[in-house]
């Protein structure tokens, strides 16, 4: 890397000094990004790299910035793990409603994709979403007593050559939480299950997301990675890990872990297409901003539906049975 640096900043070291990229700025791209202008690939010019760290800055000061991602309040105290059993249901309820319509938004964005890439690579996100595990050398199926053991699942790979397991289901893996705290099936997963807050979250995902327009789906896709990157799986984990420790509970948290894990990359992968189609096609500006804020606002929504509920529910007495401690079985 430090050869490559060097390298950029020789071939930028012509021209006015008012317009010379230096070797620290054009460092801000991602690896691929950065050799690719060093190859001189098509597109990749020095120019369009100060456009985009232009752009990048923008990001960061008009999208990045959301209050979804830098200040949500829902997920902080969620993290102290002082919820009540209503207001842990309630939880459980509309992130499963948000986890299965999430599907039907991730359907159409692979239908709408306008490159067999872009159809693989949200292929790859719906399969896995279903129950298709990640299929990388060295990882192994793990079993226990009953099935599959989707907490133990890999984040690598692709889809391609890899084994469905109707426990790897994200939906089934969050139903093993909602059924160990007293729910039962009908009551989670289905639209009509959500509230206002949460079907106004699903609908911007399938609006957005989802969309036929290419670009807008671009800028909605960058968002939602990374607002899912920021940190708020932590802080539901520290929660579940609180609220089991107070209650002496078990509550499985592997839904929560593994998406964790996952998203971080899922980021890094954003960034790189952003900057792949960026050099590639020309791009609005200032739509991928309104657009990517539109649908952070989307997101925002849910947690502050969440917010209301979870206040509504301070003083609650939930007539379902308490959950169950105890291993999973």
């Amino acid at each position: 890397m430090d050869r490559l640096r060097r390298f950029v900043e020789k071939r930028v070291t012509t021209g006015p000094a008012s317009i010379r990229t230096t070797d620290a700025e054009l460092a801000r791209l991602t690896p691929a990004a950065l050799q690719a202008v060093r190859d001189g690939r098509a597109g990749y010019t020095l120019t369009r790299a100060r456009a985009f760290l232009r752009f990048q800055s923008r990001i960061d000061s008009e999208l990045l910035n959301h209050r979804v991602i830098s200040a949500n309040g829902y997920a902080a105290w969620f993290s102290h793990g002082e919820q009540n059993e209503a207001q842990l249901r309630a939880f459980v309820v509309q992130f499963s409603v948000f986890s299965n319509q999430f599907l039907v938004a991730q359907l159409n964005k692979v239908i709408n994709a306008d490159t067999l890439e872009g159809m693989r690579a949200s292929k790859e996100i719906l399969a896995n979403e279903l129950g298709v595990t990640f299929n990388k050398a060295g990882n192994a199926a793990v079993s226990r007593a009953g099935g599959y053991d989707p907490d133990h699942a890999g984040t690598e790979g692709s889809v391609q050559g890899g084994l469905f397991h109707f426990e790897a289901g994200h939906f089934e893996w969050l139903w093993g939480i909602a059924k160990r705290i007293g729910l039962e099936f009908p009551q989670v997963g289905h639209r009509r299950n959500g509230t206002p807050a949460t079907l106004r979250f699903s609908d911007e995902l399938l609006r957005l997301y989802g969309g036929d327009n290419y670009e807008i789906s671009q800028a909605a896709s960058f968002a939602v990675e990374n607002w899912a990157a920021a940190g708020f799986w932590k802080q539901l984990i520290e929660g579940f890990r609180r609220y089991n420790e107070k209650r002496g509970t078990h509550l499985p948290i592997g839904f929560f872990v593994w998406h964790d894990r996952l998203e971080a990359q899922h980021a890094r992968h954003t960034q790189e297409e952003l900057e792949e189609y960026y050099f590639q096609t020309p791009l609005a500006e200032d739509a991928f901003i309104r657009y990517g804020n539109e649908m952070l606002d989307g997101v925002a929504a849910f947690w502050d539906g969440l917010e209301e509920q979870r206040l509504a529910l301070a003083d609650a007495k939930s007539s379902l049975p308490s959950p169950r401690p105890g291993p999973i079985s």
